[in-house]
């Protein structure tokens, strides 16, 4: 397997990032901003069946696989709501900049947030669910709801009349991320046990995944703790479990490595300091997963790159422990014609199983609507006394 390093796409795409800034006074980012409004605003007035509309709100990638993973995802939404349109957009300017500039794979066009609430509101939608695709309520799932969200309903743009406004009270809701609980941690550990292609894994030898993570000095307790109480449930199944991260300080690969040793390893996750021990694993195999919503560029290249010395493929057999990265068994590749077990990592997305889970959030979602749970507008919030 190799992994090839996009410099010159991505050389581009830095070098037309300011193309696709939401807020500037610049005229020419100002023309860019209405032209790419205007395409959103068409395909939503081509597109539109329903009065109900589904935004899922992916951080966005640059990958053929990752592209095709976020169709099935919106397919698979379609067939299981029906009577709501579902859109889908993308949280990270860069990646939409990349996405353009054709980093990776030819062009395509992706658009955040912003762009697809003003569309979806000039359609005049009576009901939105805004549903994250994050796996967990960090950084990102944050900027959604406090940004995007917050500043729709504000109707900061002033794009909508204040009748409009008022007719969305309490009829926007947003769907929570895939591990927004602990529970929600202890769900996923019983489903990826259950996958065919991990139970014979991890019968095998060690099974360790690879998530993403928030810095821990931005206060994302609430985020980063659900990797640790993750690994927890899934080694209540099986010792041969382990979770780390890439944007962690206590849970990068060589803290995954120190835990497979039995070396002591503190956990510092917000308040919370947990001391971990586990017994040495002599386990000679392993097995690599990626526990993102999709298998992009820090799959391929922090996980899997056999060119990479600090990547955890390099790290794990440099460790004595013989590891491969990419799939042989699994049998739900999204990626059209696409053959599964050659240069293949299965993302979280492309399990039906765990798309479920982040469904059932949206059911939650659906059910807030109408009620105090659901979102009000400053049109008919009540006056501060």
């Amino acid at each position: 397997m190799k992994t090839i390093k996009f410099l010159m796409a991505a050389a581009v795409a830095l070098m037309t990032a300011m193309s696709f800034t939401a807020c500037s006074d610049d005229d020419d980012n100002s023309s860019n901003y209405q032209k790419y409004q205007q395409e959103v605003t068409n395909m939503v007035n081509k597109q539109k069946k329903n009065d109900k509309v589904i935004l899922i709100v992916a951080f966005g990638s640059t990958w053929g696989q990752a592209y095709d993973t976020f169709e099935k995802v919106v397919d698979d939404y379609k067939a299981n709501f029906p009577g709501w349109d579902v859109y889908l957009s993308f949280s990270s300017i860069e990646c939409i900049n990349n996405a353009r500039a054709g980093e990776n794979e030819a062009p395509k066009s992706y658009y955040d947030p912003e762009h697809w609430l003003t569309a979806i509101g000039q359609a005049g939608y009576k009901q939105i669910v805004v549903q994250s695709l994050q796996v967990i309520p960090g950084e990102e799932y944050r900027n959604v709801r406090d940004s995007y969200v917050k500043n729709f309903m504000n109707n900061k743009n002033g794009n909508f009349t204040d009748a409009y406004m008022k007719s969305l009270d309490r009829n926007v809701v947003i769907g929570t991320p895939l591990m927004a609980e602990e529970s929600d941690a202890e769900e996923l550990a019983k489903v990826l046990n259950n996958e065919s292609d991990i139970k014979a894994a991890v019968t095998e030898g060690i099974v360790a995944f690879m998530g993403h993570g928030n810095p821990e000095g931005y206060d994302y307790y609430g985020g980063n703790i659900r990797y640790v109480q993750l690994e927890q449930y899934l080694r209540a199944l099986n010792e041969n479990y382990y979770v780390g991260t890439v944007d962690m300080d206590q849970t990068l690969v060589d803290d995954v490595l120190a835990n497979i040793a039995g070396r002591d390893v503190t956990y510092e996750v917000g308040a919370i300091s947990l001391d971990v021990n586990y017994p040495a694993n002599t386990a000679t195999k392993a097995q690599l997963f990626v526990l993102m919503s999709i298998a992009g560029d820090h799959a391929h290249n922090d996980m899997a790159d056999d060119e990479d010395e600090e990547s955890w493929f390099s790290m794990f057999n440099a460790a004595g422990i013989e590891t491969v990265a990419y799939e042989t068994t699994f049998k739900e590749a999204c990626k059209k014609g696409y053959a599964a077990g050659t240069d293949y990592i299965p993302a979280l997305a492309e399990r039906s199983a765990v798309r479920k889970l982040w469904m059932n959030h949206t059911k939650e979602a659906i059910n807030k609507l109408g009620t105090e749970d659901a979102l009000s507008t400053p049109t008919t919030a009540p006056d501060e006394e």
